[in-house]
């Protein structure tokens, strides 16, 4: 067992519930800056920006469900944290990376669809659905982090 190991392999799991959450909590104040301001001139319109400020949110949630299974994998939530190498932190370090580096650029990213939604609400409400779809295919990458990372994890054996 090497301490180092076991280190990098939680490195990992907060680097993923970090970054990813730092993503989300850019793009949600991306696009709640816009909403607010919209939100001065006309306060009805709280229900339908709702959705497209907390749409940039799920990036965080990847970044956590990284994280939470890395702690799970690494036995840390039964109070036995199972033994490690040195390359096989290294691994579980690596293996986050997708999730981690996914959630910060599509987080940023999406914030900024949905800002653009934000501005397309409120000048057409009707058409509200259209900047969804728009920021809902910059998810789409986060995701693709997420299987990536889950995927990596679940080929990582261990003990």
């Amino acid at each position: 067992m090497d301490p180092l190991g076991l280190a990098l392999a939680i490195a990992g799991a907060a680097i993923s519930a970090f970054l990813a959450g730092t993503g989300s909590a850019i793009g949600i104040g991306t696009a709640a800056r816009t909403a607010d301001g919209v939100l001065s001139e006309d306060p009805e319109k709280f229900g339908r920006l709702l959705i497209l400020v907390a749409l940039p949110g799920t990036q965080g949630i990847y970044g956590l469900l990284g994280a939470f299974l890395v702690i799970i994998k690494l036995g840390l939530a039964g109070g036995a944290a199972v033994s490690l190498t040195l390359q096989q932190g290294m691994q579980i370090m690596f293996a986050c990376l997708p999730v981690a580096v996914a959630g910060l650029s599509s987080g940023i990213h999406q914030g900024k669809a949905c800002a653009a939604g934000v501005a397309l609400t409120a000048k057409r409400p009707e058409e509200m659905m259209k900047g969804v779809i728009y920021a809902a295919m910059v998810e789409t990458y986060a995701i693709f982090g997420l299987l990536a990372t889950i995927l990596l994890l679940n080929g990582i054996k261990l003990g």
